[in-house]
């Protein structure tokens, strides 16, 4: 099995080591924790709120909605790769950071006064893509501001922050679209995400001062993070990530099953409730994987990452085998929340641990890069074979890939004369 050993560097660090001693829970974590959630709570009222705004009050078709996300998710990922390089930078990865929650915020509430659709659809645009180019910088910056004992708690917490702001942020615009209507349900979403911001900066000034370095040239590093152990996980990442389907196709698939016994808008809600299971099973799970991604060590987060693919097989065999069964798709969806909040902390603290500290913002990217392109081929697959053959196919072809996962995890080992560091 692989494992997750710290290598030794000779080039300068990005930023100063955070000292061991104390809590994990520093105020640097306890900043981009809270960044996390309230930007997610932040681009979720308005996320909620797109199909009502383009459909009900500008009268666009639906297909309008399907190339906006489309543009808008192609530009993300692409962001992410970018922002990678960019993020190699400590003083560059901070500036993003701000800029791009900022930046975000304001981009996604300004959607709540666009007249045209074209308007929509640059604004959502240009929110997505400073939402993808900040992401290898929030990484890269939590990694500045706690120990590597730490990784795995401080990655499992920023992950449960972003998961209740997946569960709160829904609720929020409920109650506003009840409290002041569409349009300013969105323009008010700009309040949570300028807190995040204010949050990013607060976590900066808490960490530990940069390193004078000469200014690096702006590039796109792959080969170099590819090497090595980092490499060796990156290609199980990327074996997962083309079986990790969108969350929407679970709720599809909840849908279709319960709807022959319950009618559509009974079998709708049904599955909308299992999707609240689904985020808080990934909200409880995100810490205590981080937990004990620190607690076994060196191999700990690998562990973690195998147990969470080992669930989604469990879970998407569950979605292919259930019909009609409730307790089963229950089941199914409380084991994929539970992997997903299991997966995204192991791979966060992996990478953070394998990186040099001089490539940890081209790791993230390449990181971030690789969950949105297998995501997006994940959903292609299983789409195509959801119509030309069958829902149960689909799920069967997801599973497949889950063991293929879980393959390669299991036949990577260290290279010769990696030092192991424990981790306390």
């Amino acid at each position: 099995m692989l494992t997750v050993t710290a290598t030794p560097q000779d080039e300068p660090t990005a930023a100063a080591e955070p000292a061991s001693g104390g809590s994990w829970l520093t105020r640097g974590v306890a900043g981009i924790g809270s960044a996390s959630l309230l930007a997610d709570v932040g681009h979720e009222v308005p996320t909620a709120l797109l199909p009502s705004l383009l459909t009900s009050t500008l009268g666009a078709p639906a297909a309008a909605l399907g190339v906006i996300e489309g543009v808008s998710d192609a530009l993300a990922g692409g962001a992410r790769f970018v922002g990678g390089a960019i993020a190699d930078d400590p003083g560059r990865r901070r500036r993003v950071a701000v800029g791009g929650y900022t930046t975000t915020a304001v981009l996604a509430s300004l959607t709540g006064a666009a007249t045209q659709v074209w308007q929509v659809g640059v604004l959502r645009a240009g929110a997505w893509a400073t939402r993808g180019l900040r992401v290898p910088a929030r990484n890269a910056l939590l990694a500045d501001v706690v120990h590597p004992s730490a990784y795995g708690r401080a990655y499992g917490f920023e992950r449960m922050m972003d998961n209740l702001g997946a569960i709160f942020g829904p609720l929020l615009a409920l109650g506003l679209v009840a409290a002041v209507g569409t349009r300013w349900a969105i323009g008010l979403s700009v309040i949570p995400g300028l807190l995040a911001a204010a949050a990013i900066v607060y976590a900066i000034h808490h960490a530990p001062r940069a390193e004078q370095r000469d200014r690096v040239p702006l590039r796109i590093r792959v080969r170099p993070v590819l090497h090595g152990q980092l490499g060796r996980l990156l290609a199980a990442v990327a074996a997962f990530e083309v079986g990790n389907v969108a969350a929407t196709l679970l709720i599809l698939r909840a849908t279709e099953l319960l709807t022959p016994g319950r009618g559509t808008d009974a079998a709708t809600v049904v599955a909308l409730v299992l999707y609240a299971g689904y985020n808080v099973a990934a909200t409880a799970a995100s810490l205590p994987a981080g937990r004990l991604a620190d607690r076994f060590g060196p191999t700990g987060p690998v562990r973690v990452l195998t147990a969470g693919v080992a669930l989604f097989a469990a879970a998407y065999a569950g979605f292919a085998a259930a019909g009609d069964n409730l307790p089963v798709l229950a089941l199914a969806f409380i084991a994929a929340g539970l992997a997903i909040g299991c997966v995204e902390t192991a791979q966060h603290s992996a990478v953070a641990a394998l990186a040099p500290a001089h490539l940890r913002g081209s790791a993230f990217g390449l990181l971030a890069t690789i969950q949105a392109a297998g995501n997006l081929a994940a959903s292609a697959v299983a789409g195509i074979l959801w119509t030309a053959v069958s829902a149960t196919a689909a799920f069967g072809y997801l599973t497949a890939w889950m063991l293929i996962a879980l393959a390669v995890l299991a036949f990577n080992h260290p290279g010769p004369g990696a030092n192991s560091s424990a981790i306390p």
